[in-house]
C-alpha cells in the first residue's frame, strides 16, 4: 500500500483518535484457552524454547523429580501462559494459577502452596509485580519447599514452619528488567520470548480457523498474519473479528480482500498498526521532530498509561524498526518517516 492510499485509510480510520485498544471480552478469552495447543509438538514457534523444555521434561521425568522453577519473559501474548499449561499437561501435573498483582500479602501464598501435592506447577503471571515482601517469602519456598510465617508481633512473636511438596514454579513477565537478582536467580531455567514470523503466525491461523470451523484461504491467512505483530493472541483475536465481518458482509469465506476490508474497518494497517500506534508516531513527528522524546511526555500527550506504551505498543513498533531507544529518549527512524511518507523530513536523529 503505498503512502497515498494509506493516508485515505488512515484518514477513514482514525476519526475517533480516543478509541482505545480493544479489549477481549470474558467470552474470547474462553475461546482463547480453547484455542490454545496441548502439547508442545503442537506449539507453533519458539522453536529453541520448545526443544528445551522437551528435553527437561523428559529428564525430569525420567528422575521422577519435579522440573526445575522456570521464568518466561517476552511482550504479551507470545505463549507465556501457553507454555505453562502445556508444561502441565505433558508432565500429567495440576496447574494452579495466579498474579503478581492478585497476592497483596505473603499469607495469602500460604493457602495457595499448601494446597500443592509434588510436582504440581505455581504459575505466576506478572511476577515482577509482586510486593518485596511477598517475593522475600517465595524464597524458602522454591529453595527449601519450605515457607516461615511470623505469627503476633513483639515479645509474643512465634515462627511457624509449613513444609511444602516439591511443586515448580512458573513465572511469567513482560519486564524482565524489573525482577529483582535474587528472585531471577532462583529460576533454574530463564527463557525469553521472541515475537512471530508471519510464516509461523500463519500455521497458528490457520490451525485456529480448523478448530473453529472457518473457511479461509493461503492468502486469507497470510494477510491476517503480516497485520498480526508477530503475536499469536492477536492473530486470533483478528481472525475472529474477519470471521465476524466475513458472516455479515460477505459470503463466509476469508480470502485476502475479506481480511483487508475487514480489518480496515478496525483500523489494522497492511503493518498491523492500529490508531494509537498511527497516533504515537505522527506525535513524534509533528510535535517532537522525531525525537528523543521521553516515554512519560509520548504517554501524557496521547493521554494514555506509561506502562500501555511500554509493554503494548514501543515493543512492536522497535521490532519493525520504527522507533528506537537511545540515552535521550525516543527517536523515529527513517523506516518509521517513510511510512508516514515524510521522508525528507528524516534527521537521523540530529538537530
Amino acid at each position: 500500500m503505498d503512502y497515498e492510499k494509506r493516508e485515505i485509510f488512515q484518514n477513514n480510520n482514525d476519526k475517533n483518535e480516543d478509541i482505545p485498544r480493544p479489549v477481549e471480552s470474558e467470552d474470547d478469552l474462553i475461546l482463547n484457552l480453547s484455542l490454545r495447543p496441548k502439547t508442545l509438538d503442537d506449539f507453533v514457534g519458539q522453536k529453541n524454547v520448545s526443544e528445551s523444555l522437551k528435553i527437561a521434561i523428559k529428564a525430569s521425568m525420567k528422575r521422577e523429580e519435579p522440573m526445575e522453577h522456570l521464568l518466561f519473559a517476552g511482550p504479551p501474548g507470545l505463549g507465556k501462559t501457553s507454555l505453562a499449561h502445556i508444561i502441565a499437561n505433558e508432565r500429567g501435573a495440576k496447574v494452579t494459577a495466579t498474579s503478581g498483582p492478585a497476592i497483596d500479602r505473603a499469607g495469602d501464598l500460604i493457602g495457595i502452596m499448601t494446597n500443592l501435592s509434588e510436582g504440581d506447577i505455581l504459575f505466576i503471571d506478572e511476577i515482577h509485580r509482586l510486593s518485596k515482601v511477598v517475593e522475600e517469602f517465595i524464597y524458602p519456598a522454591m529453595e527449601n519447599f519450605q515457607i516461615d510465617f511470623l505469627v503476633d508481633k513483639g515479645p509474643y512473636a512465634k515462627t511457624v514452619k509449613f513444609n511444602l511438596k516439591r511443586f515448580t514454579l512458573i513465572g511469567a513477565t513482560t519486564r524482565a528488567g524489573l525482577l529483582s537478582s535474587p528472585l531471577r536467580d532462583r529460576f533454574g531455567m530463564f527463557f525469553h520470548l521472541e515475537f512471530y514470523s508471519s510464516e509461523e503466525l500463519k500455521k497458528i491461523i490457520k490451525r485456529s480457523a480448523n478448530l473453529l470451523g472457518i473457511p479461509i484461504d493461503e492468502d486469507g491467512a497470510n494477510e491476517i498474519a503480516i497485520r498480526s505483530r508477530g503475536t499469536p493472541r492477536i492473530a486470533n483475536r483478528l481472525l475472529r473479528r474477519v470471521r465476524d465481518w466475513v458472516e455479515i458482509k460477505s459470503d463466509g469465506n476469508i480470502t485476502k480482500t475479506a481480511a483487508i476490508d475487514a480489518l480496515a474497518v478496525h483500523g489494522i494497517d497492511e503493518k498491523g498498526l492500529d490508531r494509537i500506534d498511527r497516533r504515537m508516531l505522527r506525535l513524534m513527528e509533528s510535535s517532537y521532530k522525531g525525537g528523543p522524546v521521553g516515554i512519560e511526555a509520548i504517554a501524557a500527550s496521547l493521554n494514555e498509561e506509561k506502562d500501555t506504551i511500554e509493554d503494548v505498543v514501543e515493543p512492536y513498533l522497535l521490532n519493525i524498526g520504527f522507533v528506537r531507544r537511545t540515552s535521550r529518549g525516543r527517536e523515529l527512524t527513517e523506516k518509521a518517516y517513510e511510512y508516514l511518507g515524510k521522508k525528507d523530513s528524516f534527521h537521523g536523529g540530529l538537530f
